[in-house]
């Protein structure tokens, strides 16, 4: 009798899972039944093979999609012995070594398997591809990297590109057909299929000769039947203002054109900013560094410091300290999707005088002499 294999039960899985809940399942009971986890375990060693074999099938689209047609797959094509049947099957328990086909002269059962294959390869090779082919699919999305500087990004602008994409043929309208003197086709009068028959069974195949439409037409000679032309086309592009590193901007439309007829696809656009040399962005905030006296982080005072927008005041306390950062509200980068602005940083970078004469020297020694404390006597009290 022949043997039932449920692949998407051995994996624990529903007939609809993508591709990445296969790999997860076969992962996870890969990993539970391998014979170097259960040593001895036939049962595991049988539990492996299954789940191996199914994730063989599963794993790949052409096989997937026949075993979920018919319910089987072989690596050698098709089964000679009935061997396979599955979920799905409408003829399971056949054993093609018990038929034969009367109109194949010898009535042997490997001229029926040799049949059965033929016709079976025809309908998932050629066949599907002609079904696909008759109905209109959108078009692929197109992918472009785009360099812009730090003012750019910052404040928004216009760029044009040239993209090259396939468009609709405007010779055919997309269809791949050049119009005119088209007739039924005579192979399949009109209907898109033809029967064929192996054995005891009969299959409804898209006709070869129309590409399963039903009619014959004259191929577009500028398109060559394809219904589309690659062309370089020059695309305005909006960049917003505020946009980030790896930003994504959809074009709608401007993808490739979609086959027959078929809508087309988007163009999306993937910003790479490059860094400026005295701001640094973090997200919606400006990031700068700016260098002040000794005598101003002592004294305090209001320096002017550069921002995105210009010249800017910054208060700087009496004390302050090497590396302290003051926030300047709302002197950040717009953001349009939240109609906010981020804040600039300023980091203080304490910078000492530069000793160029003796009376320099003169007034540090007479400072040093009134502040007598250790910075460093807190580091020495922490280690002992």
């Amino acid at each position: 009798m022949p043997t039932t294999k449920d692949y998407y039960t051995t994996l624990n899985l529903a007939r609809n899972a993508s591709p990445d809940d296969v790999r997860k399942a076969y992962k996870r009971l890969a990993r539970k039944y391998h014979p170097d986890l259960n040593p001895g375990d036939k049962s595991a060693e049988e539990h492996f093979k299954k789940v191996q074999e199914a994730y063989e099938v599963l794993s790949d689209s052409k096989k997937r999609a026949m075993y979920d047609q018919y319910g089987f797959y072989s690596e050698t094509g098709f089964p000679g012995s009935g061997q396979w049947a599955g979920p799905g099957m409408g003829f399971s328990g056949f054993d093609f070594g018990d038929f034969s086909d009367p109109g194949m002269g010898s009535g042997r059962s490997g001229d029926f398997t040799g049949n059965f294959r033929d016709i079976f390869s025809q309908f998932f090779g050629q066949g599907a591809r002609q079904r696909e082919a008759r109905a209109a699919e959108r078009g692929s999305d197109l992918e472009y990297a785009l360099n812009i500087d730090f003012w750019q990004a910052i404040r928004g602008t216009q760029i044009r590109l040239n993209v090259t994409r396939q468009e609709r043929c405007e010779n055919c309208r997309g269809t791949g057909s050049a119009g005119g003197g088209e007739s039924v086709c005579p192979s399949c009068n009109g209907t898109g299929s033809v029967q064929q028959t192996a054995g005891v069974m009969r299959f409804s195949l898209p006709c070869s000769r129309c590409q399963g439409r039903g009619r014959l037409f004259s191929t577009c000679p500028v398109c060559h039947g394809d219904g589309r032309l690659g062309k370089t086309e020059q695309v305005e592009v909006r960049i917003p203002p505020g946009v980030q590193d790896g930003s994504r901007l959809r074009i709608a439309g401007k993808g490739n054109a979609g086959a027959q007829g078929g809508q087309p696809g988007d163009l999306y656009i993937t910003t790479h900013v490059l860094p400026h040399s005295f701001f640094h962005r973090d997200g919606d905030n400006i990031e700068i560094r700016v260098p002040v006296t000794v005598t101003e982080a002592c004294l305090g005072t209001k320096i002017e410091v550069p921002t995105i927008d210009g010249r800017a005041l910054l208060k700087i306390p009496p004390g302050t300290q090497p590396g302290q950062k003051f926030r300047m509200r709302e002197r950040g980068v717009l953001n349009t999707r939240k109609n906010l602005r981020g804040d600039q940083i300023v980091e203080v970078i304490i910078q000492p005088p530069k000793v160029r004469d003796e009376r320099t020297k003169e007034l540090l020694r007479e400072l040093a002499s009134i502040h007598t404390d250790d910075p460093r006597a807190e580091i020495w009290s922490q280690v002992q």
